[in-house]
């Protein structure tokens, strides 16, 4: 079993329209929290963000938070967490999140969420980290980004051994069960 001491979460600044994004959100830092596993994330008090470090927060888990300077200054970094680290730009808070944590995991969120998703399934297709990725599925959510991947494979963009870099869950402590038990392939015979 892999070690997951800290994980790294991508998730929305918007609590999405359906209730079960952020009450997924919360199963998630109460998992994480109660499992003894510090999370890492983006910082933010607002949205799924927000809801994902509370939960955490208030069942004893640690929370380290990564903002860039520029959102601190639109007041949406968590002033509450014990551990926030301001960085001056996007690309810095991307390379300590992934620095920091053991495996990474995303929930529903937009267009920013799935570029740090797609830059960590990126960085283990070119052998850059060994880290386990993977989605917490709420209602689907995810459905159709992962036609969009097994097409992909079948059209030949995809290796089929990347296309197995995502684990794929629809509960959080399954998900943390999954990352904890996932054994990275060698990751590309180019490199």
């Amino acid at each position: 079993m892999r070690q997951l001491r800290a994980v790294t979460v991508f998730c929305g600044s918007s609590a999405g329209r359906d209730p079960a994004y952020a009450a997924a959100a919360e199963r998630l830092g109460r998992a994480l929290a109660d499992t003894g596993r510090t999370l890492v994330y983006g910082g933010g008090h607002v949205g799924l963000m927000g809801r994902l470090a509370d939960a955490a927060l208030e069942t004893g888990g640690h929370v380290v938070g990564v903002i860039p300077q520029s959102l601190m200054a639109r007041e949406v970094g968590h002033r509450g967490l014990p551990d926030l680290r301001v960085v001056a730009t996007m690309h810095e808070r991307k390379a300590l999140m992934a620095k920091l944590g053991d495996a990474f995991v995303a929930l529903p969120g937009g267009f920013g969420t799935l570029d740090e998703l797609f830059e960590a399934v990126t960085w283990a297709q070119l052998g850059l980290h060994g880290k386990p990725i993977g989605l917490l599925n709420v209602g689907g959510y995810f459905d159709s980004l992962l036609r969009f991947a097994d097409r992909s494979t079948a059209d030949g963009f995809v290796r089929p051994e990347h296309r197995a870099l995502l684990v794929v869950e629809t509960d959080p402590l399954a998900l943390l069960e999954a990352l904890a038990a996932f054994e990275l392939r060698p990751a590309s015979k180019w490199l």
